[in-house]
């Protein structure tokens, strides 16, 4: 039998955490590009390089943060101060303008401002996803594979509503924020809330007392998850990292650009969008936690089969929606985005659900630190370069754009087909499913 008791304290750090981070992964996700965009250039390009480099630096982050906390036998600073040092640096983006840089840097020429204000904030962002991925993806990612036990799978389940609440909580709560407030608000909110989470871990974690010091060679514990016998003696995880790089890959082809979407070629304000996001999140959450109750005992990676369909049909239903209804029609484009989306995000967080969940479970507990940096190779890495370069490409050769008044310059409008092309990509999900599922029959 299971024992599901992981007590009053663990549950707080697990609900805490996992939320926090969310909400600040969330908020760069949705508002970072959109700042960039709106504020600074409209330019979709600019959100291609910062949302690739950010994944090169969280992917390094988290595979050196993995192993440091491994050597030094603690999680509890590495999420603590890296919450606090995240929540700062969030909190700085508050002071980033193209008027404050003017003013700093004393230029008067629009384009020495555009382009230095991008380069202060895809640098800054690069800082920031360092500190929240050595806090988040590697040391507290790490603390809950420490802890959980037997009860992985209970924890688990409450930890992947934790993307779903946190969309909820961005969408609607900080979307209202930034209506009100702007983005300096947003960011001003959001770091305030990180940083005092921060300070709140410090009392509040406690390590796994059987997690200890491991005096290992840092080179070899970097090489660790590379070597072609840790592989092979790990093939169902390896498989399963390939799922989650081609789930990544399809998913970042449209993710960084779909507010951008819905702001220029749905033609939707700030509430609209808003509002479409706020019902489609509540609606995926309600049948996460439906579907989630059945989910016990049954074969998770036919279940991830079944998913992946649904994700695939929801990105296409968006897609042919997109092209096929009248735009002028802001109400029924607004349900109909919103009956589609549905389809989309509820595919989008089971199949991360359920993948998340076998990659915990096949992981070695002896060496989990050490895995933090290959799982965000597969999760963060390749996704987040591969992705973005996808859709932008895709969103210049579609050739939708308009001039933008600021500046004059020529802008690119995110177009329907990344969404067919994410649609598209995914089908090679199905390659490492079906060895999955063939491995698991010949056993």
């Amino acid at each position: 039998m299971n024992n599901h008791n992981l007590g009053g304290r663990l549950w707080s750090v697990l609900i805490l955490f996992g939320l926090v981070g969310q909400i600040a992964w969330s908020v760069e996700n949705m508002y970072f590009n959109l700042f960039i965009y709106n504020t600074i250039a409209k330019s979709t390009s600019s959100v291609t390089v910062m949302v690739q480099l950010s994944g090169i630096v969280a992917t390094f982050a988290t595979l050196i943060a993995g192993i440091l906390t491994d050597k030094a036998g603690n999680r509890k600073y590495f999420i603590s101060i890296g919450y606090l040092l995240w929540g700062l640096l969030t909190l700085s983006f508050a002071f980033v303008s193209k008027e404050n840089t003017a003013q700093w840097f004393e230029l008067s020429d629009t384009t020495q401002i555009i382009s230095l204000t991008i380069t202060i904030v895809i640098t800054l962002d690069c800082i920031m996803t360092a500190f929240g991925s050595t806090a988040n993806d590697a040391a507290f990612n790490a603390y809950v594979t420490d802890n959980t036990g037997n009860a992985r799978s209970l924890a688990e389940g409450v930890l992947s509503a934790m993307p779903l609440l946190a969309m909820l909580v961005v969408a609607g709560g900080f979307g209202m924020i930034v209506s009100a407030l702007g983005y300096p608000g947003l960011f001003v909110a959001v770091g305030t809330m990180m940083s005092v989470s921060g300070i709140i871990g410090l009392w509040l974690i406690q390590d796994n007392p059987n997690l200890k010091k491991q005096n290992t060679n840092f080179i070899s514990d970097i090489a660790y998850g590379f070597q072609l016998g840790v592989i092979r003696d790990h093939r169902k995880l390896y498989l399963y990292f390939f799922a989650m790089g081609i789930y990544g890959v399809a998913s970042q082809i449209y993710m960084p650009y779909l507010i951008i979407y819905m702001q220029e070629y749905l033609k939707f304000d700030a509430i609209q969008y808003s509002i479409v996001l706020a019902g489609v999140i509540l609606g995926a959450s309600i049948i996460t936690v439906l579907l989630g109750k059945s989910f016990d005992g049954k074969n998770k990676d036919k279940l991830l089969v079944y998913f992946s369909i649904l994700y695939i049909f929801g990105m296409l239903s968006l897609y042919v929606m997109s092209k096929s209804i009248d735009l002028s029609l802001k109400t029924q484009v607004m349900w109909f985005t919103g009956i589609t989306s549905l389809l989309l995000i509820t595919g989008f967080v089971q199949v991360l659900a359920l993948l998340g969940a076998q990659i915990r479970d096949n992981t070695p507990i002896e060496n989990t630190g050490k895995l933090q940096g290959i799982r965000m190779i597969f999760f963060v890495l390749i996704p987040m370069y591969i992705g973005p370069m996808i859709g932008e490409t895709i969103n210049q050769r579609t050739n939708l754009t308009y001039i933008d008044p600021v500046n004059g310059t020529t802008a690119h409008v995110p177009s329907p087909e990344i969404f067919l092309f994410g649609a598209l990509f995914c089908l090679f999900i199905f390659i490492p499913l079906s060895l999955l599922l063939r491995g698991k029959n010949s056993q």
